[in-house]
């Protein structure tokens, strides 16, 4: 016994969660062209729609887990026809940057975000900045804002949001996932046989079955990771200092409602939430994306609204 004892700490010390390492490389962050250069010199693609005339104000996009910046093509498009400057970018690890698979790390997520707005603040001087944040991506925003108070943002909206954690997820699977990445960080698993629905754009789902950009075999330590930045972001959320727009989707099997249910309960600053009874967990590019969409235009018109959304799908 204490043999298999000293060998079970011995696979635990040597296998570890693997976050990939910034670049020996000190610079300040620029965007050239179609390309965002980070402090450390690691390069993300970026997605732009420009409208053609007066902007009203930006949006930036930040994708969800093991998506990329193409995950705003329908929306960024709507939005720009209203006057709105859309931009979104890689997530290092995911997309079409270096080291795809691998996970960043919590911290330098939200570094590169810091960076890429403070990036789009200068490109656009005094015109307001919204986060869009999708799924994973509002994790990384909540706990970005909450790190960087004094980024110049006008307010964040939380799309399907992916802040799941503290007592919202199951000690369970958060054990199983604990033993799984520092036992065996660098096995995969995918979604395949889970029997779960994302959309009911059907032609979107199969277009994305063909998308190789997107990452469909994730690593145990990836998954790990992504628990850590959600419980972050769950547990620093009512200092988020900001106006709040959360949009779910009823039929999202994704993300549960009692975890949304939580995150609501726990917003401090005014807020507004959409509940959309035919909504999925890709709100954005669902057949009823065009209500969402503007509910956002509205929500970002009405800038000293402060009457919050209804919680009637939390009561019960």
């Amino acid at each position: 016994m204490y043999r298999w004892l000293v060998g079970f700490v011995f696979v635990l010390s040597s296998c570890a969660p693997v976050i990939h390492p910034p670049m020996p490389v000190n610079q300040a962050p620029v965007l050239t062209g179609e390309l965002f250069v980070a402090q450390d010199g690691i390069t993300m693609p970026v997605e732009m729609w420009l409208p053609q005339q007066h902007i009203r104000a930006v949006i930036i996009g930040v994708h969800g887990f093991n998506d990329y910046r193409k995950a705003f093509v329908l929306p960024g498009s709507f939005l720009a026809k209203q006057g709105f400057a859309f931009y979104s970018y890689d997530q290092r690890g995911f997309g079409a940057t270096l080291h795809r698979g691998l996970w960043p790390g919590k911290s330098r997520l939200q570094v590169d975000l810091y960076h890429f707005i403070s990036t789009i603040e200068k490109q656009h001087p005094n015109i307001p900045i919204y986060l869009l944040g999708d799924s994973m991506g509002a994790a990384v925003v909540v706990s970005t804002l909450v790190r960087f108070p004094d980024l110049n943002v006008a307010g964040s909206i939380l799309n399907a949001p992916a802040i799941w954690g503290g007592e919202t997820m199951n000690r369970a699977y958060r054990l199983i996932l604990w033993l799984a990445s520092h036992t065996v960080p660098w096995y995969t698993v995918t979604g395949d046989g889970l029997d779960v629905q994302v959309s009911d754009n059907i032609p979107l789902l199969r277009e994305m079955s063909k998308d190789k950009q997107l990452i469909r075999e994730t690593r145990f330590d990836s998954l790990y990771g992504l628990v850590q930045l959600m419980d972050e972001a769950f547990t620093v959320v009512p200092q988020l200092p900001h106006r709040v727009l959360i949009l779910y989707g009823e039929k999202d099997e994704v993300i549960p409602l009692h975890a949304v249910c939580r995150l609501i309960a726990r917003l401090n600053k005014p807020f507004e939430v959409h509940f959309y009874l035919q909504g999925y967990h890709l709100l954005l590019r669902d057949l009823q994306a065009h209500e969402v969409w503007k509910d956002i235009v509205v929500w970002i018109e009405q800038q000293d609204r402060k009457v919050s959304g209804s919680r009637d799908s939390c009561v019960g």
